[in-house]
């Protein structure tokens, strides 16, 4: 192969980040406009239509007070959505801040920061995440507080490698040689070229915040009533899986859509950031 065969289109769009972002933006305009979207109120009970399969007029059915699936799943974005993206900003602001200035200039820190990633990745993030809620209460907020305080750890760990690779290179080097700063090679010159790994690991992050706030929902520890909340869906139909399965699939089809646009969306930043370096 010649130089002049070497593909020049390292900007082109590729499907996975066409297809992860066409997911990502319907999720978006359903969280933001659900009452335009729902064909009902999902919160209205209509005792004549209760456990009403999949038909014409309730496409995904109905559950056992008569509302409407579909409607209900669609109101549930917002706060499937706003669990992804509140749950892991903290952690990777936090931990992306810490993780770099341990990466930079290393010492006891970076030692604490290691001992503390052990002991973290000791224990399932589940359960971690689970005994803290268990302190501090089932609820959204506490949902977001527990994974922050475990979550941001992750970040750091990334961060500091990625920092630890770039303070290597020549650039950083002749930076140093030009009397900059710590501040100015930092966040002007380190960071900004460790960035790219970051950003993909937050795209798969919030698709683990969304099936982790599914299972606590699931389990109450989530979302309350009367919020719609995929895995709290999920729990409503456990009972019917027999009968009106419609309850429990459904919702399960929309975490794994979500989880899937999360993912696709991570891929295709990950190549065209690849494909930029």
């Amino acid at each position: 192969m010649t130089v002049d065969t070497v593909d020049r289109r390292p900007n082109r769009l590729q499907p996975p980040l066409i297809f992860g972002t066409a997911i990502l933006t319907l999720m978006l305009i359903t969280a933001l406009l659900p009452q335009f979207v729902a064909p009902y109120d999902p919160t209205r009970f209509d005792y004549h239509a209760t456990l009403a399969p999949p038909s014409l007029a309730h496409l995904f059915g109905t559950d056992m007070y008569g509302r409407d699936i579909l409607s209900r799943i669609l109101w549930a974005t917002r706060i499937d959505l706003q669990i992804a993206v509140f749950s892991t900003v903290g952690p990777v602001i936090v931990g992306t801040l810490i993780g770099t200035l341990v990466g930079y200039y290393g010492g006891f820190a970076d030692i604490v920061l290691n001992r503390l990633v052990d002991v973290v990745v000791t224990f399932p993030f589940l359960v971690l995440v689970i005994g803290i809620i268990a302190i501090l209460g089932p609820g959204l907020t506490n949902l977001y507080i527990a994974i922050g305080l475990v979550d941001w750890v992750f970040f750091a760990r990334l961060a500091r490698a990625e920092i630890l690779v770039q303070r290597r290179l020549d650039y950083a080097h002749a930076a140093r040689g030009l009397g900059y700063g710590p501040a100015r090679i930092i966040f002007r010159h380190l960071l900004p070229n460790a960035i790219g790994p970051i950003i993909t690991y937050w795209m798969t992050d919030m698709a683990l915040a969304i099936l982790l706030g599914s299972s606590l929902g699931y389990l109450g520890l989530g979302a309350q009533p009367p919020l719609a909340e995929w895995g709290a869906l999920i729990a409503d139909g456990k009972n019917f899986m027999a009968t009106a399965w419609w309850i429990t699939v459904f919702p399960g089809i929309a975490i794994v859509v979500a989880g899937f646009g999360f993912s696709l969306a991570g891929d295709g930043v990950a190549d065209l950031l690849r494909r930029r370096e």
